[in-house]
């Protein structure tokens, strides 16, 4: 009887902790790491805050659970999918049990996955503890590309395509709420040929005509000083998280006071809009130069992607990660995912006019916009992962395979 008595406690227990962590992770991707307390955990358990530390100690403890149970089941997704023969279908199982564990959250059918962006947020040791897992799921999914037939691929590439492949299925999470969930398999479709197929035309080549970087950047004068200002914002920003960027840190950083920092910004979360608003506004001066380039579609679609790669690693880079969104309150938070979607369809416009004259594959162009954006924004974090890249490298190691293929040599 007792047995069955602490059996029956060890249930409830195990329910509860779930349903917590259930409705935590909903308010962890709408509010961050920030914006999680356990008061407000709490409310939205219909507990009191007391019974919450019961289960989690702290607010940490309890985002960095959110986190280790979305981590755990990629991993167990990677596993299932490492199964398969080929790398190909590897790929391919991989987006199916991603897409469907989507849909089934859509429809209310299982719990949410936890955005990753936030975890540079936590404080250690949780935050070590969250990144050393994400660590082990990448070297997990890295091992997607060994197979006899990529032996050509070394590990910086390998590493390289890896965060890509990565940032294409965490950004999706985001975009795919635009579509009905019934629709999430043709989608999945969609990504993989994309992924695989990449966009150039059968017989093109990687050849994309220089944008000098120089054009992109403010030279002078009173932006001159706002674009040196933001520049030092996002870098710490991306680094180190919204948490870590304080605003002693970013005045450090430049060497000016708190005051400075106020005079051009009223409050952080303004900054990180600003940061955002530059990031955009360097994206569309890109794509207007890239659409002046002499030749097709696919010589501007190429042009634009490289220029960004490089761009990403340069001395005017990189560019704000769309991980900051996840510290921002929800309304600023959809206000730039718009900015954000107005460049990915004039990329789908590009797309598009190169698929009617066609310098560009038959593909969903506003999917591929999407997945485009997607690597271009990443590529500010391509010399973290591969150790001594170089700025001239970062568009054949990054930007080539988003545009000719993931498994393209």
């Amino acid at each position: 009887m007792a047995e069955r008595k602490g059996a029956r406690s060890t249930d409830r227990f195990q329910k509860k902790r779930e349903a917590i962590l259930d409705t935590s992770t909903i308010l962890l991707n709408e509010h961050g790491v920030k914006g999680l307390t356990l008061a407000v955990a709490a409310s939205a358990v219909g507990l009191s805050t007391t019974s919450v530390t019961y289960y989690f100690k702290r607010k940490d403890d309890l985002a960095a659970a959110c986190i280790m149970r979305g981590l755990n089941w990629l991993l167990a997704a990677v596993e299932t999918s490492l199964a398969e023969a080929t790398p190909q279908a590897r790929l391919h199982k991989l987006l199916e049990l991603y897409l469907e564990r989507l849909r089934l959250t859509a429809v209310g059918e299982a719990p949410s996955l936890p955005a990753l962006s936030d975890i540079r947020a936590l404080n250690n040791p949780q935050r070590t503890e969250v990144f050393e897992a994400f660590m082990r799921l990448f070297r997990k999914v890295r091992s997607l590309f060994e197979a006899p037939d990529l032996a050509w691929l070394g590990r910086g590439r390998r590493t390289a395509r890896t965060h890509m492949l990565l940032e294409q299925m965490f950004w999706a999470a985001v975009w795919l709420k635009k579509y009905d969930p019934e629709d999430y398999g043709r989608i999945r479709e969609r990504m993989y040929d994309i992924l695989v197929g990449g966009l150039a035309a059968e017989g093109a080549v990687w050849d994309p005509t220089p944008i000098p970087l120089a054009d992109l950047a403010a030279h002078e004068g009173p932006e001159m000083s706002r674009e040196t200002f933001l520049l030092a914002a996002t870098r710490l920003i991306n680094s180190r998280g919204y948490r870590g960027a304080s605003v002693d840190k970013i005045s450090a950083e430049l060497n000016v006071t708190k005051g400075s920092f106020y005079h051009h910004n009223d409050a952080k979360d303004d900054l990180v809009v600003a940061c955002f608003d530059r990031t955009f506004d360097v994206m569309r001066r890109v794509q207007r130069l890239a659409m002046g380039v002499d030749g097709d579609q696919w010589a501007r679609i190429s042009s634009a992607a490289a220029a960004l790669a490089e761009y990403q690693l340069s001395e005017y880079g990189p560019l704000l990660r769309t991980s900051a969104l996840s510290a921002l309150p929800s309304e600023i938070r959809e206000e730039q995912v718009a900015h954000s979607n107005r460049v990915s369809d004039r990329f789908a416009s590009m797309i598009s006019d190169g698929i009617a004259e066609g310098s560009i594959r038959p593909v969903d162009p506003f999917i591929a916009a999407q997945m485009l954006n997607a690597t271009l924004n990443a590529g500010a974090e391509l010399g973290f992962w591969v150790n001594g890249v170089t700025q001239k490298a970062a568009p054949a190691i990054f930007a080539r395979p988003a545009l000719m293929g993931i498994f393209a040599k």
